[in-house]
Order: C-alpha cells, then structure tokens, then sequence
C-alpha cells in the first residue's frame, strides 16, 4: 500500500487559481478529513489527488511514481474516486452500479460474472442495499443512491479510495455506517481520504485531518492537534467550542 504525497500542488479551474502550493502527505493506513467552507477548494483538492486533474504545477505522487507516470488506466485499477454529486443516468439495477466499481473494464450489460458476485453481495450489506439490489439506481432516494455510490467506490476494496462529502443527504444511522465503512478500510491498510462537512463524524472517525481555506493549507495533522477551537474559528470565521464526555467529543458553533 502507497502513501500520496502532494508536493507544491497549485490547480486551476478555468481561469480561476483554486490551489496554491500544496504540500500534504496522505498517509497509508489513516483516514484522513478534508475539511473547509464552502469554496476553499476541497473538491478541487480531491480531483487532483484522483488525477483527474492535472495541476498546472507540483507534483503528486502515489507511492514512488507519479500519477502521469502510473497512467490513467492503472490508476484507476489502484484507486476509486466518488465526487460530491454523482448521479446514475441509466435505469440500471444497483447491483449493476455496484459493480462498476469492480474494474473500469466491466461491460455495462449482460451477466456479472460469478467470481465478483461475493465482492458485491458484500458491498451491498455493507451499505445496507440487498434488499434493493434488484432496484433500477434511478428510482432511488437522493441517500439510497449516495449508499449505492459508496458501495461502488469500496467494492474493489482499493489501496486508495478518496470520497468527497460521502455523508451528504443520508440520514444519521447511515452516515455513520458509511463513516464506519471508511474507518474499517484504512484500519485495514488503505490509504482514504474523504472530504466532509460533517465536523463531528470527522472528529469521531479521522486519525488526521488537512483544513484548507482559500485554496490554501491552513494546518494539517492528527486529529486533536488540527480539530481546535482556535483552528476551527479560523476556518470558518465563527467561534467554536469543543465540549467532551464519556460519549466523547461535539463541536459547536457559536453566533
């Protein structure tokens, strides 16, 4: 399993500059949360270290090779990638969506082979969607269908699995499990990263976490050392308080 390491990663969008001079390592075995306010880049931030877009400068690196070098069709085989806002245009089953996530080469019709059944059967559990297996993925809820898009990304169990918002629009059992889902894949090795707006789940679940504001890398570290009320403040412009129990720790916003 490979760290990623991005090295003064600068990215546009357009003529707009979105990234300046990034430097953050991903590392293996950790889930990492991207967090920020609304435009500071994290989707951005998420797509280039998918290497779905290139920088215009700085390097990324998924162990000892570039992204460029590794190749897009190899990437892909290594790494799933589940932006904010995916959808299904198709009225495929959810089990043939699910499926997709196994190899970018699986052909869209006909019968899924029987030694990926199991990997599928699993990824539907998980994500609580066997009862729906059989159900065309455009009848689906807004939160049914962000379930059967994780299940997509964490099918092919890759060594590198970035999600952005994977909790948005699900209700609090499911955004928990999904949060659970990622916790278990880095607890097993992978390297994960998720961007999430969602300051507890990221507080609960994250060993670290890279807060980026304007574009730019505001701190980044373990979790207790970036997830401060004065960090936090900064972030987003608001004052915080951080209360703890024996259920553990809450973020609050103050006006």
């Amino acid at each position: 399993m490979s760290a990623l390491t991005l090295q003064g990663v600068t990215a546009m969008r357009g003529k707009r500059m979105v990234l300046h001079g990034l430097d953050i390592i991903f590392v293996t075995g950790r889930l990492t949360a991207v967090i920020g306010p609304n435009g500071a880049g994290k989707s951005t931030l998420l797509e280039a270290a998918a290497g779905l877009l290139t920088p215009i400068a700085g390097s990324i690196m998924l162990g000892d090779k570039s992204l460029p070098v590794i190749g897009r069709r190899a990437l892909a085989e290594r790494r799933a990638y589940l932006p904010q806002r995916a959808g299904v245009e198709w009225p495929i089953s959810v089990e043939r969506v699910v499926a997709l996530g196994l190899t970018p080469a699986l052909p869209a019709f006909g019968d899924l082979p029987a030694a990926l059944l199991p990997r599928i059967d699993r990824a539907l559990a998980d994500c609580d969607l066997t009862h729906l297996r059989d159900r065309p993925a455009t009848s689906l809820s807004g939160g049914e269908l962000a379930r059967a898009m994780l299940a997509r990304a964490i099918v092919g169990d890759p060594e590198l699995l970035i999600v952005d918002e994977p909790t948005s629009g699900l209700d609090p059992r499911h955004a928990i499990d999904a949060a659970r889902r990622l916790r278990a894949r880095a607890d097993a090795g992978r390297t994960v990263i998720m961007a999430i707006h969602d300051l507890d789940l990221a507080l609960r679940f994250a060993d670290d976490v890279v807060a980026v504001r304007d574009g730019r890398l505001l701190a980044a570290g373990p979790v207790a050392a970036v997830m401060t009320e004065a960090i936090l403040a900064d972030l987003y412009d608001v004052r915080v308080r951080i209360s703890r129990d024996a259920d553990g720790a809450a973020i609050r916003f103050l006006d």
